[in-house]
């Protein structure tokens, strides 16, 4: 008696309910990190030539893949009926790509020039940078959260901080100009690493419902 009282008038949740709110919380929150850039750190200047080389889709493709993949498991653990996550050491697939693109610099460049490769211009600023332009993506995927049911909250959290991580460090190419593989495997993800890790700290208390 007590169960169809509480499901009296119960409204059936629409089919890729989850999908869509959580597309359009990253896309909200991405949004505002794009508007933030020019008011802050600023475009680059070559960012027409830039579009047209292999480096800035070398970092947008590994950075945009680490912002799917936490995407689709934040996703995936939304549900209070969630299955125990499989696939996760797939997140490593585009790190350990980018860490052999790295290898293969650092083996083609002489070893008096690699710290120039690791530092490049901005070594000191980006993380911080890409953490910065991380935190409205990771509200906007909490809000999005406080509406579904997730029980692994610290898992949830951390994936929800590696969407917003890797969502930030996409839209951050817009503005770095730098081209090393040795730079975006450090640097790049180190900013992702805190955000993701900002998320498993805060998601327990954030994600309660």
């Amino acid at each position: 008696m007590l169960i169809e009282t509480l499901a009296h008038d119960v409204r059936p949740v629409p089919r890729r309910a989850v999908e869509r709110r959580m597309a359009g919380a990253l896309a909200t929150g991405g949004l505002v990190a794009v508007a933030i850039i020019p008011m802050t750190i600023g475009l680059r200047d070559d960012l027409a030539a830039a579009l047209a080389g292999g480096t800035f889709w070398m970092k947008l493709i590994y950075t945009l893949a680490l912002a799917l993949g936490g995407t689709a498991a934040a996703i995936g653990l939304a549900r209070p009926d969630a299955p125990r996550p499989r696939g996760l050491w797939l997140l490593s697939v585009p790190v350990l790509l980018m860490a052999g693109l790295s290898a293969h610099e650092l083996l083609a460049t002489p070893a008096t020039e690699w710290m120039a490769l690791v530092k490049g211009e901005s070594w000191d600023r980006c993380a911080l940078n890409i953490l910065l332009l991380a935190l409205p993506i990771f509200v906007a995927g909490l809000w999005a959260f406080r509406r579904f049911a997730p029980t692994r909250l610290r898992l949830t959290g951390a994936m929800a901080g590696l969407a917003a991580g890797g969502l930030s460090a996409t839209l951050y190419g817009l503005h770095c100009p730098e081209a090393s593989a040795t730079f975006v495997l450090l640097w790049y993800s180190l900013g992702i690493a805190v955000a993701t890790l900002g998320g498993w700290l805060t998601g327990p208390r954030l994600l309660r419902w």
